[in-house]
């Protein structure tokens, strides 16, 4: 088992995490790690692996610097030629820093951005904004959506795979950053 951080907080249930591609786990006050690595060590294991090929790869990906402006006109851009292309409507766009996720959309079809995007290369910017799209037409990830995904980006399982390669590095270069500012030097 790799080694780990442990934050304890005032919540009710444990949480196991891998935003940087290293084991967190936020427990409860009180509770001990051991309980819930041994619960869930099949998951953790398995997620493991995964971050690890991803990392592996993470060692390739072009990260792209955009000024915020920039990216916001890119963004809006395709927003207005793919919901024009899907017959949608779009209610807002809004742009602003995620934890977890490089995109969202509402039921009210609000699109928000991930500002963590403008690193990205092109490509994949389209692709997160045309997921997010096509949600305002299926909210789930069925058949249905894939298959209106597969009519633009035909090679959407290797972009989502990407996706992942560069959302570790950039959470492993923003806590580098972190760090750096701080003066924090325990990591």
């Amino acid at each position: 088992m790799a080694s780990y951080s442990i934050v304890h907080r005032a919540i009710k249930y444990p949480r196991i995490e891998f935003r940087t591609g290293k084991l967190s786990l936020v427990l409860p006050k009180g509770m001990h790690a051991q309980d819930v690595i041994v619960r869930h060590n099949h998951w953790i294991n398995e997620k493991s692996k995964l971050i690890k090929k991803y990392l592996r790869y993470s060692n390739h990906v072009k990260i792209i610097y955009r000024p915020d402006d920039v990216f916001k006109k890119e963004a809006e851009n395709n927003i207005k030629i793919y919901s024009r292309e899907l017959k949608i409507g779009v209610h807002k766009t809004l742009f602003k820093s995620m934890r977890t996720k490089w995109a969202s959309c509402s039921p009210r079809h609000n699109i928000t951005l991930n500002t963590l995007m403008k690193y990205l290369p092109k490509r994949f910017i389209e692709y997160i904004i045309y997921h997010e799209l096509v949600h305002i037409i299926e909210r789930h990830h069925n058949e249905r959506f894939w298959s209106e995904i597969k009519k633009k980006f035909r090679d959407h399982n290797k972009l989502e795979s990407s996706l992942f390669s560069y959302w570790f590095i950039l959470q492993k270069r923003l806590n580098a950053a972190r760090i750096l500012r701080s003066g924090d030097t325990d990591e």
